[in-house]
């Protein structure tokens, strides 16, 4: 392993234990990732509109599960102006039908879209700074996208880009100090290589348990952890469980709705959980109506008022369109 100079500058300093030329570090990592790498369909391209379709549909969801989801949304709205046109509901139900997290994702692609069409003229925007405008876009949704379709991104620091910095370079858990030292790091100008390179380094090589060996890990030479066999990663928060969650219930809602347009409370209800009637009656189902109502994923009206006969004057839940 190569070690830092004592009067190495404040920036090779971001990375304590890597060599003073990075220029080596940096074409290891791309020439393991162009020789080898999985073949996601959005890798395949450089529209943005495709990219943060499944940049979206990534946030917690496997990525083997994203690909069938993410292949379909194209098909069924191939473009920003074809999403933009469709019925909300419609998108939204497919995000529930799909099991793609968030139902206020798909709210949020759906405004995004409408904002490319009508603020933007149909073309979207290229830096990470302009992207997050976009309704639902934060700063790594937005980095990603100007990164893959522009390459015109930042470095990207998500988990694995964190637990390889520190594992490889002894950056500290710390993410002032993780920017910096990505941001050192990253080649001038190369986003779309070198992030894709690098989290594909943490997602197939540097794992929780990691197959430095088996993998063919570019950085091995460099790798602190691979040095001294203490392969410690920063903590990550603990995902809550889906199951029984609030969560999971939400999803519920929509899809039952998705398939039965619409539904007073007591015949919802029972659709949405077998328990429903006990603990779990009508005051849990219309609080959890009403934060999707807040959501602006469903409506809920009186039934008598809204001249629907057979409701016997119900509050009537429906998708929002």
């Amino acid at each position: 392993m190569t070690d830092v100079p004592a009067d190495a500058d404040d920036a090779d300093r971001r990375l304590p234990s890597a060599p003073t030329d990075l220029d080596a570090v940096r074409d290891a990592l791309v020439a393991w990732y162009e020789a080898d790498h999985r073949d996601y369909p959005w890798r395949r391209t450089d529209d943005p509109y495709a990219i943060l379709v499944s940049e979206v549909m990534s946030q917690q969801t496997q990525l083997d599960r994203v690909v069938p989801a993410w292949e379909a949304f194209l098909d069924r709205w191939p473009s920003a102006g074809d999403l933009a046109a469709a019925d909300r509901a419609d998108v939204v139900s497919f995000w529930s039908g799909h099991s793609l997290g968030y139902n206020n994702r798909a709210k949020y692609l759906h405004e995004a879209a409408n904002q490319v069409e009508t603020e933007y003229d149909g073309e979207f925007p290229r830096t990470p700074g302009e992207l997050q405008e976009l309704m639902g876009v934060g700063p790594y949704t937005a980095n990603a996208v100007a990164s893959f379709a522009f390459n015109e991104g930042d470095a990207v620091v998500d988990t694995n880009v964190k637990r390889v910095l520190h594992r490889a370079f002894d950056v500290p858990d710390d993410d002032t100090a993780f920017e910096a030292a990505a941001t050192e790091l990253m080649p001038d100008s190369e986003s779309r290589v070198w992030n894709n390179a690098i989290m594909e380094l943490g997602g197939v090589a540097c794992t929780k348990t990691p197959t430095c060996d088996e993998s063919g890990c570019p950085w091995r030479r460099w790798c602190r952890a691979y040095e001294t066999g203490d392969f410690t990663a920063p903590d990550v928060p603990t995902q809550p469980s889906f199951e029984g969650s609030r969560r999971q219930f939400r999803g519920r809602v929509i899809r039952t709705l998705g398939e039965y347009d619409e539904l007073t409370l007591d015949a919802l209800g029972p659709r949405v959980r077998v328990d429903y009637g006990d603990e779990t009656g009508r005051e849990w189902l219309q609080d959890l109506v009403d934060d999707l109502a807040s959501d602006g994923l469903v409506e809920v009206v009186d039934g008598e008022r809204d001249g629907e006969s057979d409701t016997n004057g119900e509050l009537v839940v429906r998708l929002r369109r």
